[in-house]
């Protein structure tokens, strides 16, 4: 539950070495934030993240999680709930996979699908459960202005993030009057690891920057967040492009 400060005491993190998360799970640690989990395939990183969240303040354990192994969340994420209410889960996985070589080999293309959208279905539902079992929490999942509209460059990756938009989008209407609150969060480019050595497109930002959007969604009990907010008019511009014209602007 909340504290009397109306922050969140508990977060569950799906992808726990994602640079967007671990920002926003210190800035949730800052707000009183006391028990974290970070949910990721065992690796050095996972185990370096938690040390330096445990650092700032809040017991954080680690809890092993494949997006691609679907057949395993139920089991995994349950011993996650079974040690108590999670107030915040945010599903930070995914992949931006590489446009030229996966339409070269299919089925690259289709593990970018399965880690972005199917992992996530499962992963969303089974959490969105437990969430309405114990009556209350929010469900932040991390979409992409690139599922907005499919772009040359990268409608694999865009497509695998439209679905899972529109997925968030139902889940959240299908949650409405259960307590449970669903907030999908449209970054534009991002300055990570997974993005370094790729162009810098316009109104690029970094993960903290996408970390306070969130936190300011979470207070606001908002339904979608864009990062930075001047893209929603952006996005709603460039949706009604004819696709002649769409396919020669530099986006």
């Amino acid at each position: 539950m909340k504290d009397a400060f109306g922050a969140p005491q508990s977060l569950l993190v799906l992808g726990g070495t994602s640079e967007i998360a671990l920002a926003t799970a210190r800035r949730l640690i800052a707000l009183r934030t006391r028990r974290v989990w970070l949910a990721g395939r065992p690796s050095p990183a996972l185990e370096a993240a938690a040390a330096e969240l445990r650092g700032r303040g809040a017991d954080v354990r680690t809890v092993d999680f494949d997006a691609l192994d679907s057949a395993s969340h139920e089991a995994a994420l349950g011993k996650v709930f079974a040690e108590g209410d999670i107030d915040v889960v945010l599903m930070a996985f995914g992949v931006l996979g590489d446009q030229a070589r996966d339409e070269e080999e299919p089925m690259a293309a289709v593990r970018v699908a399965q880690t972005n959208y199917t992992g996530a279905v499962s992963a969303g539902l089974v959490c969105a459960g437990a969430l309405q079992a114990q009556g209350h929490g929010s469900l932040v999942v991390l979409s992409s202005v690139a599922g907005e509209r499919a772009r040359r460059a990268d409608f694999i990756y865009g497509s695998s993030k439209a679905g899972l938009d529109a997925f968030a989008q139902g889940l959240g209407d299908a949650l409405q009057g259960t307590g449970v609150h669903v907030m999908v969060v449209r970054p534009g480019f991002v300055r990570t690891r997974a993005t370094a050595g790729l162009p810098e497109q316009p109104l690029a930002t970094g993960p903290e920057e996408v970390a306070e959007a969130i936190v300011t969604g979470l207070r606001r009990r908002s339904e979608t967040v864009w990062v930075p907010g001047s893209l929603r008019v952006v996005m709603a511009a460039l949706r009604h492009v004819p696709r002649p014209l769409f396919r020669r602007l530099p986006v």
